[in-house]
């Protein structure tokens, strides 16, 4: 097996031509993909892997990704019978996480487009593989959240699932935990999320709930009615605060009191009016009811 794959190297220019420079070390040939100038026996510094092809390459761009340090990588191809394939930076290389390090449930693999911290290893076949980082290494260097921070809008992406809940990380180290309650769905691995602060554990980390504030979900409530009012043959539906909950329920797919809170909120902005008879839009003449 060769030894220098995904290895940091000095190897001496053996050949060259217009367009390529080459390099060996240990009598192995490299082809350099960086564009340098050197000439027939100089010592060059780089770093040394198999690309798509299994072509043995060397860079003087040394990755920030490589074994012993981890970063963030992009999934780019889902495989189910062997893993993700990560971009972490080689030129003309992608790693692949394997199946067994994701997890169990296919639904929350990641997807084309999520992110993965990650390092890299060399099995006993040369073989370059992506390694994710464990829970622990995120809790190394993490910044502890604050009592102010509380309903704060936060981001982050998803490093860890667990049946107690999931973790994320922000941009800023920030460490957010979603609890199932405070969830619609379970967020994929590498998945960004987005959510609000509502409270604090004792070693830093941002209890967070990806479900929206009450005011959003009146908001969207309030939306579906005056659609149902725009869509009714005379901006009228026969439904009020004393319909009984049940009819409401069957109509809207919402409970009694969301109805109350859209119809509320729609009569403060003058949109809508309401009597005994039913809720009808403020630009539709009323008519007379027997």
């Amino acid at each position: 097996m060769n030894n220098n794959l995904a290895a940091e190297l000095t190897a001496i220019v053996t050949d060259k031509n217009e367009d390529q420079l080459f390099v060996q070390k240990n009598g192995v040939t490299y082809k350099v993909l960086s564009d340098v100038q050197a000439s027939i026996g100089d010592v060059l510094k780089g770093f040394a892997y198999a690309d798509k092809q299994d072509a043995l390459v060397f860079t003087t761009d040394i990755p920030a990704i490589r074994p012993g340090t981890y970063g963030w990588g992009e999934v780019v191809k889902v495989n189910r019978k062997l893993g993700v394939f990560v971009d972490i930076g080689w030129p003309d290389k992608d790693v692949v996480v394997s199946m067994d390090d994701l997890p169990a449930e296919g639904r929350l693999w990641p997807k084309e487009g999520n992110r993965l911290f990650l390092s890299v290893k060399v099995d006993e076949k040369g073989r370059i593989w992506g390694i994710l980082a464990e829970e622990a290494q995120f809790f190394d260097d993490y910044v502890e959240g604050t009592k102010d921070m509380h309903n704060n809008d936060v981001k982050g992406t998803v490093f860890h699932l667990k049946k107690s809940g999931t973790y994320a990380i922000t941009e800023e180290k920030l460490i957010l935990f979603i609890h199932p309650s405070e969830r619609e769905s379970e967020p994929k691995m590498g998945e960004t999320i987005s959510g609000r602060v509502i409270g604090l554990r004792e070693d830093g980390v941002l209890y967070t709930s990806l479900k929206p504030r009450a005011h959003e979900v009146m908001e969207e409530d309030a939306m579906m009615l005056l659609e149902v009012l725009k869509r009714s043959e005379d901006g009228e539906i026969p439904f009020h605060n004393k319909t009984d909950p049940e009819t409401i329920k069957n109509q809207f797919g919402i409970s009694k009191g969301q109805f109350k809170r859209a119809v509320g909120r729609l009569m403060k902005r003058n949109l809508i009016t309401q009597d005994e008879h039913g809720t009808r839009l403020t630009d539709f003449p009323a008519e007379d009811k027997e």
